[in-house]
């Protein structure tokens, strides 16, 4: 008697152009790509024995928004006082909260650290996929932390992990490229697979009420390895950002469903682990600022915070036909347009020197606010006129070289005046709202570049 054959459960789907193929193939032939067919999950509905065919049956309604409740999130403090600031006041109870770094950065030793803090509040479950259990707890005993509320498990499959979470309230995942699902054949750390074991712990995470703290890898460029839907996916996408050999670090929010998506952590690796940096004032300075030419400050609004930034650049005669330009940590686009501006609207020459920028501290200024300075540093550096240490510069500059007012002005002046700053560049229109700092700091107000230029003395030679 002929057994009947299994449905499949999964095909291959192409990435490119989404063509399915019960078989993985090298090359679509659809399309022609090579390597872009990715397995997928078949999801088959079942539909209803009382259900009549070609008739839909209604699971959910929909409600007027006057009559949802609002529901109030419960937000717990990770015993870490930058890392309860980027996640927007605490964790929220629930919520799936994905960590990026490179390796070595301290992710591992960050999480175990708030794990060790969260056992005081309820169970804590750490799933360490890529080290064995002794190994955490030595990293627990090097950081002085010890709790019977803290249980490990060192297991990559994700229906193991789920069966073992029992009454946990907080879980973290360690990491999520190195655990797979059953349901799909490919290796762990495939698209198909991080996709699916991240949709299964959202699935989790909102059905239980389990918050979950999941780390993920990174892409030799910086972004996060896997499927873009993985970070749809989450509730909030972490960033830890830093030098190996530098004790600073900063911890970047880049999508936040419960807080501010531009808040900045700053954090200094210790021998006793990750401790939260508050005072942050000089940690984006120099302190020979205002010896060499080519530096400003500009008082840079990240989230909730307000920062004074250093930009350095550096200019010199290019070798080369074509003049170099590189930027770091700010953006490479802007710095182009502001190098043609200044050219065209002040008669500053770029055109035969190489041109280098870059923001202190490995901060990443994206604001439109950030302009002006970095005309001010490009002219310091062409003129070879240093800028006054205790003068900070901010406003957008436009293509006909005009200065517009930026937002939260006040807070950026008040930032000034509280890191001992003793005079502002800031735009014209801005000034009216900055009036009652006029007694603390001098306020310089400027409507186009070549009036900043004329109010630093920077003259180019």
């Amino acid at each position: 008697m002929a057994t009947k054959s299994k449905a499949p459960t999964s095909q291959f789907v192409c990435s490119t152009c989404g063509y399915a193929a019960p078989k993985w193939l090298g090359k679509c032939p659809d399309c022609g790509n090579f390597n872009t067919m990715q397995e997928e999950l078949i999801r088959v509905e079942q539909a209803a024995p009382s259900a009549r065919v070609g008739v839909s049956v209604m699971k959910t309604r929909a409600m007027p928004l006057s009559k949802i409740g609002y529901e109030k999130f419960d937000r717990v403090k990770s015993g870490i006082a930058e890392f309860d600031t980027v996640l927007g006041g605490g964790i929220v109870r629930g919520s799936l909260v994905l960590l990026g770094g490179d390796p070595g950065i301290g992710k591992s030793t960050l999480l175990t650290q708030v794990s060790a803090h969260l056992a005081g509040v309820g169970k804590v479950l750490y799933v360490s996929a890529e080290e064995s259990c002794s190994q955490v707890k030595m990293r627990c005993e090097r950081l002085g932390l010890d709790s019977d509320n803290l249980y490990l498990l060192n297991e990559t499959c994700l229906e193991d992990i789920e069966a073992s979470l029992d009454d946990a309230e907080f879980v973290v995942i360690d990491s999520v490229q190195a655990i797979y699902t059953e349901a799909l054949s490919s290796a762990a750390g495939s698209v198909g697979q991080v996709r699916e074991c991240a949709a299964k712990l959202m699935r989790i995470a909102k059905s239980k009420n389990v918050t979950f703290f999941i780390i993920g890898h990174v892409t030799k460029e910086g972004a996060l390895a896997g499927p873009k839907v993985l970070e749809h996916i989450m509730d909030t996408v972490l960033y830890f950002e830093g030098q190996q050999e530098d004790n600073y670090r900063l911890l970047r929010a880049v999508k936040n469903r419960f807080g501010s998506a531009q808040e900045v952590g700053v954090f200094e690796m210790t021998d006793a682990g990750i401790k939260s940096v508050r005072d942050y004032s000089n940690l984006f300075l120099s302190e020979t600022r205002g010896v060499a030419a080519g530096s400003a400050v500009t008082p840079s609004e990240s989230g909730n915070r307000c920062m004074n930034v250093e930009i350095q650049t550096l200019i010199s005669k290019t070798p080369f036909g074509a003049p170099r330009r590189m930027s770091l940590g700010v953006d490479y686009n802007k710095l182009v347009v502001l190098i043609a501006v200044l050219e065209k609207r002040c008669g500053l020459p770029f055109w035969s020197s190489d041109v280098y920028i870059n923001a202190m501290g490995g901060i990443k200024l994206s604001e439109p606010s950030v302009d002006l300075a970095i005309c001010a540093a490009l002219a310091s550096a062409v003129s070879d006129v240093p800028i006054d240490k205790y003068t900070a510069v901010f406003g957008e500059v436009g293509l006909t070289g005009e200065i517009r007012p930026v937002t939260y002005a006040e807070k950026r002046v008040n930032e000034c005046i509280k890191t001992g700053f003793k005079r502002v560049i800031l735009p014209a229109k801005n000034v009216k709202s900055c009036e009652k700092f006029k007694d603390k700091i001098e306020l310089i107000p400027v409507q186009y570049v070549g009036q900043m230029i004329k109010a630093l003395n920077l003259n180019a030679k």
